[in-house]
Protein backbone atom coordinates (compact mmCIF):
# COMPACT_ATOMS: atom_id res chain seq x y z
CA UNK A 1 0.00 0.00 0.00
CA UNK A 2 3.08 2.18 0.61
CA UNK A 3 2.47 3.21 -3.40
CA UNK A 4 -0.57 5.08 -2.88
CA UNK A 5 0.33 8.57 -2.28
CA UNK A 6 -0.82 10.70 0.65
CA UNK A 7 -3.79 12.71 0.38
CA UNK A 8 -4.18 16.58 1.75
CA UNK A 9 -7.55 17.36 3.57
CA UNK A 10 -8.77 18.92 0.08
CA UNK A 11 -7.81 15.74 -1.64
CA UNK A 12 -9.40 13.70 0.85
CA UNK A 13 -12.77 15.33 0.32
CA UNK A 14 -12.38 15.27 -3.55
CA UNK A 15 -12.15 11.70 -3.10
CA UNK A 16 -14.98 11.34 -1.30
CA UNK A 17 -16.95 13.15 -4.14
CA UNK A 18 -15.56 11.23 -6.58
CA UNK A 19 -16.04 7.54 -4.50
CA UNK A 20 -19.83 8.62 -4.00
CA UNK A 21 -19.91 9.14 -7.61
CA UNK A 22 -17.93 5.65 -8.93
CA UNK A 23 -19.96 3.62 -6.27
CA UNK A 24 -22.59 2.91 -8.48
CA UNK A 25 -20.00 1.97 -11.19
CA UNK A 26 -21.60 5.08 -13.70
CA UNK A 27 -20.56 8.42 -12.99
CA UNK A 28 -22.79 10.53 -14.30
CA UNK A 29 -22.57 14.76 -16.06
CA UNK A 30 -24.83 15.82 -13.06
CA UNK A 31 -22.96 14.36 -10.54
CA UNK A 32 -19.17 15.68 -12.01
CA UNK A 33 -20.83 19.10 -12.47
CA UNK A 34 -21.59 18.75 -9.28
CA UNK A 35 -17.96 18.04 -7.76
CA UNK A 36 -16.21 20.82 -10.36
CA UNK A 37 -18.69 23.34 -9.22
CA UNK A 38 -17.81 22.45 -5.15
CA UNK A 39 -13.94 22.75 -6.14
CA UNK A 40 -14.86 25.84 -7.72
CA UNK A 41 -16.91 27.69 -5.10
CA UNK A 42 -16.76 26.06 -1.52
CA UNK A 43 -14.24 28.14 0.85
CA UNK A 44 -12.35 24.58 1.82
CA UNK A 45 -11.31 24.16 -1.68
CA UNK A 46 -10.02 28.13 -1.91
CA UNK A 47 -6.71 27.63 -2.88
CA UNK A 48 -6.92 24.22 -3.70
CA UNK A 49 -5.37 23.45 -7.50
CA UNK A 50 -8.02 21.16 -9.42
CA UNK A 51 -5.25 19.77 -11.68
CA UNK A 52 -5.14 17.49 -8.64
CA UNK A 53 -8.47 15.77 -9.70
CA UNK A 54 -7.38 13.46 -12.36
CA UNK A 55 -4.32 11.99 -9.81
CA UNK A 56 -7.22 11.72 -6.86
CA UNK A 57 -10.21 10.07 -9.10
CA UNK A 58 -6.91 7.57 -10.57
CA UNK A 59 -6.38 6.68 -7.24
CA UNK A 60 -9.91 5.97 -6.03
CA UNK A 61 -10.79 3.92 -8.99
CA UNK A 62 -7.34 1.78 -8.59
CA UNK A 63 -8.15 1.41 -4.47
CA UNK A 64 -12.27 0.27 -5.61
CA UNK A 65 -10.31 -2.37 -8.08
CA UNK A 66 -8.47 -4.09 -5.06
CA UNK A 67 -9.98 -6.53 -2.69
CA UNK A 68 -9.86 -4.29 0.33
CA UNK A 69 -9.98 -1.33 -1.56
CA UNK A 70 -12.40 0.79 0.25
CA UNK A 71 -11.01 0.27 3.61
CA UNK A 72 -7.91 1.46 2.46
CA UNK A 73 -9.30 4.77 0.67
CA UNK A 74 -11.33 5.81 4.11
CA UNK A 75 -7.80 4.70 5.86
CA UNK A 76 -6.57 7.79 4.03
CA UNK A 77 -9.65 9.43 3.89
CA UNK A 78 -9.22 9.71 7.61
CA UNK A 79 -5.36 10.23 7.58
CA UNK A 80 -5.38 13.41 5.66
CA UNK A 81 -8.87 14.74 6.96
CA UNK A 82 -9.61 16.67 10.42
CA UNK A 83 -12.32 15.38 12.55
CA UNK A 84 -13.95 18.66 12.03
CA UNK A 85 -14.32 18.00 8.32
CA UNK A 86 -16.30 14.91 8.78
CA UNK A 87 -19.58 16.08 8.08
CA UNK A 88 -18.17 18.11 5.55
CA UNK A 89 -16.96 15.46 3.84
CA UNK A 90 -20.42 13.44 4.31
CA UNK A 91 -22.66 16.82 3.23
CA UNK A 92 -20.19 16.92 -0.05
CA UNK A 93 -21.03 13.16 -0.63
CA UNK A 94 -24.45 13.43 -0.28
CA UNK A 95 -24.35 16.80 -2.78
CA UNK A 96 -22.98 14.57 -5.31
CA UNK A 97 -25.15 11.44 -4.31
CA UNK A 98 -28.31 13.56 -5.61
CA UNK A 99 -26.91 15.41 -7.81
CA UNK A 100 -28.86 13.82 -10.56
CA UNK A 101 -32.00 13.18 -8.88
CA UNK A 102 -31.89 9.39 -8.16
CA UNK A 103 -29.71 7.99 -4.97
CA UNK A 104 -28.98 4.39 -6.66
CA UNK A 105 -28.42 1.82 -4.10
CA UNK A 106 -24.33 1.36 -4.36
CA UNK A 107 -24.37 5.28 -3.36
CA UNK A 108 -26.60 4.46 -0.51
CA UNK A 109 -24.32 1.39 0.82
CA UNK A 110 -21.22 4.02 0.41
CA UNK A 111 -22.91 7.05 2.64
CA UNK A 112 -23.50 4.52 4.91
CA UNK A 113 -20.56 2.74 5.36
CA UNK A 114 -19.38 6.63 5.19
CA UNK A 115 -21.40 7.11 8.33
CA UNK A 116 -19.57 4.87 9.90
CA UNK A 117 -16.29 5.33 8.99
CA UNK A 118 -16.16 8.93 9.40
CA UNK A 119 -17.98 8.26 12.70
CA UNK A 120 -20.98 10.91 11.66
CA UNK A 121 -23.59 11.07 13.94
CA UNK A 122 -27.15 9.00 12.77
CA UNK A 123 -29.32 12.68 13.46
CA UNK A 124 -26.63 14.81 12.18
CA UNK A 125 -26.37 12.68 9.49
CA UNK A 126 -30.15 12.71 8.50
CA UNK A 127 -30.02 16.26 8.84
CA UNK A 128 -27.38 16.34 6.27
CA UNK A 129 -29.30 14.32 4.34
CA UNK A 130 -32.22 16.04 4.55
CA UNK A 131 -30.25 19.22 3.59
CA UNK A 132 -28.79 17.64 0.16
CA UNK A 133 -32.50 16.33 -0.70
CA UNK A 134 -33.80 19.53 -0.42
CA UNK A 135 -31.14 21.53 -2.58
CA UNK A 136 -31.50 19.38 -5.31
CA UNK A 137 -35.41 19.28 -5.72
CA UNK A 138 -36.48 19.52 -8.84
CA UNK A 139 -40.09 21.08 -9.38
CA UNK A 140 -43.31 19.40 -9.09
Amino acid sequence: MSDTPSMTAQDALCAVMIAISASDEEIRTAELVKITNIINNLPVFADYDADHVPRISQTVFDLFDQEDGLDALFGLVRDALPESLNETAYALACDVAAADGDIRQGELRLLEEMRYELNIDRLHAAAIERGARARHMPLP
